[in-house]
């Protein structure tokens, strides 16, 4: 099973639906019977039919031959022979054909359990199928004949089919940048902005790290289609509203002053309210109300404190170090995109939309996870999460494609961890985080997400692997990538917002009345 999987995706225990498939991936349609070793335990006789019926997706039926349930019904009846309580006889004195009658479909149901068992058992051994999710199995369907063999069929997703081209000595395009001084005190303004007092400028223009208040229009063409009043925006190099991204945002509003109008691109996501407006690009006009600034406050021993510093020069230093750790976890996320392409290149595969909505949640959780364990400020952890839900379907798609490489790489180098590899991890979180790791398993716990975290480290150890052996050549750090995002808590288009990761209505069943 991959580490990817929710509860609800996990298949269920043979009591309560259908025995666990074993990991691994059929690789082509077949039809066969399963021919046992001298030391393998007896099989059963059971033909296989495997067929490909969408992306990661497949169809099997298994037909099981009379005689494995035949064998087991004699064994069943001669046991109850003994010492069946049947009306009329003594107990064990009931002729046989009067105990097959009364018990039939008791034990007819007890043989078609056992047989569905070893049944699944056997073909998750021969054919090495990996389920992503429950297989669409129902055994209350399934009909054990009193004559012929037992036949059930079922579709089941499973891990996509892709050769590994080698992926050691790639040549990786690594984003190198020094951090100027100018950089430090933009990002020592960040910090303590929420610190600061919030004031109307009286001399220039907006500038990156203030405040504007605005009133707004948003229109696609001439249409208006939702409004904003009184709005506070923080200019950031890209602003993420609930319901869109205005991916220019500081350029766009740069030099803005009280009464001034200005005219900002925002795409719309695919959470939208409306749903025809979902990846549509609109416009705002903005209508500046006020320019505020925030007035840095003193770096009294007391405030240096709470940001564990002592002195104005170390809390800089500070600052420098966190700086560099955005830029390692950025070098990291490029460099996964370079194995991800190069594999690609090599083997395409799609996935399936409903297994990417029932994973979608699940992804950006662990994305979350991972920028925690690298440090990054909960601040720009909520700006990144807005980016990844722009198009949710299409984020999470990315991430289980790096999922799925990276697992096999780690399958075939033979990578694993145990349970000190966990709690040293951890451990690094608390650090990160100035929490006990107690405090941090609970939550992993409470989440459900210590498999999820398993996996990072594992898919974390395939990928240190591919790099260790890497060609690098360093590149600028593109000015998109340093791209910081704020957040606004309001919505561009009125209405609920939709959930892309819910499942879609149900069509309606046609009532077989006639409409008049």
């Amino acid at each position: 099973m991959t580490d990817e999987m929710t509860q609800e995706d996990t298949p269920a225990t043979p009591q309560e639906q259908t025995p666990e498939l074993e990991s691994g991936v059929a690789t082509e349609t077949a039809t066969a019977t399963a021919a046992p070793s001298p030391t393998d335990p007896i099989k059963l006789p059971q033909q296989v039919e495997i067929r490909e019926v969408g992306p990661c997706k497949k169809h099997i039926k298994v037909t099981v031959e009379r005689s494995a349930i035949d064998g087991r019904m004699d064994e069943k009846i001669k046991e109850l022979v003994v010492d069946a309580n049947v009306s009329g006889f003594r107990p064990g004195k009931a002729p046989r054909r009067v105990v097959e009658r009364r018990y039939h479909k008791e034990v007819g149901d007890q043989v078609k359990s056992e047989v569905l068992l070893a049944s699944l058992q056997q073909l998750a051994e021969d054919y090495d199928i990996a389920p992503l999710a429950a297989p669409d199995l129902d055994p209350a369907t399934i009909d054990l004949p009193r004559q012929g063999p037992m036949v059930y069929e079922f579709e089941v997703e499973v891990r996509p089919q892709f050769d590994l081209p080698n992926y050691r000595g790639l040549k990786i395009r690594r984003p190198v940048h020094n951090f100027t001084e100018e950089e430090v005190e933009q990002e020592l303004r960040r910090l303590l902005t929420p610190h600061g007092t919030v004031v109307s400028k009286t001399e220039g223009g907006a500038r990156l790290g203030d405040l504007i208040v605005v009133d707004g229009q948003i229109k696609l063409g001439d249409v208006s289609i939702g409004q904003l009043e009184q709005a506070t925006l923080r200019i950031d190099k890209q602003l993420a509203f609930k319901d869109g991204i205005a991916e220019h945002f500081a350029d766009e509003v740069e030099d803005a002053k009280a009464g001034d109008t200005r005219e900002v691109t925002i795409v719309l996501s695919s959470a939208a309210a409306n749903p025809e407006l979902r990846g549509a690009t609109v416009k705002a006009t903005l209508q500046v109300k006020d320019v505020q600034v925030v007035i840095m406050p003193e770096l009294t021993h007391e405030l240096l404190h709470e940001f564990g510093a002592h002195s104005p020069g170390q809390l800089r230093e500070m600052i420098r170090v966190v700086l560099q750790r955005r830029l390692e976890y950025q070098q990291r996320q490029s460099a996964r995109q370079q194995v991800i392409e190069h594999i690609a290149a090599a083997s395409t595969w799609d996935l399936p939309t409903d297994l990417l909505r029932r994973q979608a949640r699940r992804a950006i959780s662990r994305r979350i996870m991972e920028m925690r364990a690298d440090g990054i400020s909960e601040e720009e952890i909520q700006g990144r999460r807005r980016l990844l839900e722009q198009d949710i379907l299409q984020s999470t798609a990315l991430s289980l494609k790096e999922h799925f490489v990276l697992q096999k790489i780690a399958e075939v180098e033979k990578i694993d961890l145990n349970d000190d590899d966990l709690n040293d991890e951890i451990e690094r979180m608390a650090q990160h985080e100035h929490e006990s790791p107690r405090r941090i398993r609970a939550r992993l716990e409470r989440e459900e997400m210590l498999d999820a975290l398993a996996a990072e480290i594992i898919e974390r150890r395939a990928l240190d692997l591919i790099l260790d052996t890497a060609e690098y050549e360093d590149v600028p750090l593109k000015e998109e990538d340093q791209r910081s995002v704020a957040t606004a808590e309001m919505q561009t288009v009125p209405g609920e917002i939709h959930d892309p990761t819910a499942e879609p209505p149900a069509a309606e069943e046609p009532s077989g009345e006639p409409t008049a």
